[in-house]
């Protein structure tokens, strides 16, 4: 809806505007002087969980991910609130409280905000963070003969779903919560510092992990070959694809990108989570291939699990291959 919308809409001519709403990008880049750079994103959404601090810890760490994404480092962040009227104000604290201990993490500062009266509950955070403007990581950059990373497993959408219809496992739950918990703080101060060849950056959010594959590829103008038994999943979330527990927004990814896809003889389960959408996903980290060992194991010293699951080839048709 928005890609019909957006592209009607007049161009504004600015050159300190590095990346856009036009590049589909994670984030907007805004140059303020030769070395310094200004990354923007905001994000909020309804619960996922039940628990508030942990759904204000969620919300956090999804907001942050998108300046991750870019290489920047994150600054500042405005609070965004919609809550019932007559709420439980308990409630109300303790998604602040959870959002703000994420923030803390991050060494990002609350600096004000903006709440509004609704009938159901949302929440989270405009952020805003700094990058030199030669550093910025886009997700059109990947190259051919590169290799695709993974930084966190697929998975939290279809628990999710399970949570809302009370049919997740308990340690379903806690896998999902970790993953959704733990910033991409790490993953990234390692692609920034490790001195390997870095090409394209995203992370995996709603459009699912083909979606984001979809963006890189075209907007790097190269094809994507992914290894489906290499791509991690978070424990329960096979159960929940064969139980049915298939968020609208898992469908509306397939329908949307399958089109660029092919496969190889796979089980379709394993076809269904690859379009799974993801809140406070990992980083997918397109690499120069001989630098990939290294950032794997660079990435571990740091605790991120992160896995190779696919290479960078040729622009070819389909777009994506998966094996």
């Amino acid at each position: 809806m928005l890609d019909a919308v957006l592209g009607k809409l007049a161009r504004q001519q600015d050159d300190r505007v590095l990346v856009g709403f036009d590049k589909a990008d994670d984030a907007g880049v805004y140059q303020l002087d030769e070395d310094t750079a200004l990354v923007q994103t905001v994000d909020f959404f309804t619960p996922i969980v039940d628990d508030p601090y942990t759904f204000g810890q969620i919300a956090a760490t999804n907001a942050l991910s998108d300046v991750y994404a870019m290489g920047g480092l994150p600054m500042n962040a405005l609070t965004l609130v919609c809550f019932p009227e007559n709420g439980d104000l308990e409630v109300l604290e303790q998604v602040l409280a959870g959002g703000l201990a994420k923030m803390i993490e991050a060494h990002c500062t609350i600096i004000g905000g903006h709440s509004i009266r609704d009938e159901e509950l949302k929440f989270g955070y405009a952020v805003t963070g700094t990058i030199h403007p030669q550093r910025i990581l886009t997700n059109s950059g990947a190259v051919a003969g590169d290799r695709l990373i993974l930084t966190k497993a697929l998975g939290t959408g279809v628990i999710s779903t399970a949570i809302k219809r009370g049919k997740a496992e308990a340690d379903w739950i806690e896998a999902a919560t970790r993953s959704m918990t733990t910033l991409n703080r790490a993953a990234a101060e390692v692609v920034r510092d490790s001195y390997a060849e870095v090409h394209a950056m995203t992370d995996i959010t709603g459009f699912g992990l083909i979606g984001h594959l979809r963006e890189m590829a075209q907007g790097s103008g190269v094809g994507l070959r992914i290894h489906s038994a290499t791509v991690p999943v978070l424990a329960g979330a096979m159960e929940c694809v064969r139980a049915g527990f298939l968020p609208g927004g898992l469908k509306a990814n397939r329908d949307f990108a399958e089109c660029m896809v092919g496969y190889a003889d796979i089980a379709e389960e394993r076809k269904t989570i690859l379009f799974d959408p993801q809140t406070a996903g990992g980083l997918l980290i397109s690499v120069a291939a001989g630098d990939s060992k290294r950032l794997l194991a660079k990435l571990a010293e740091k605790g991120v699990e992160a896995v190779e699951i696919g290479e960078v080839t040729e622009q070819e048709k389909p777009l994506i291959r998966v094996d």
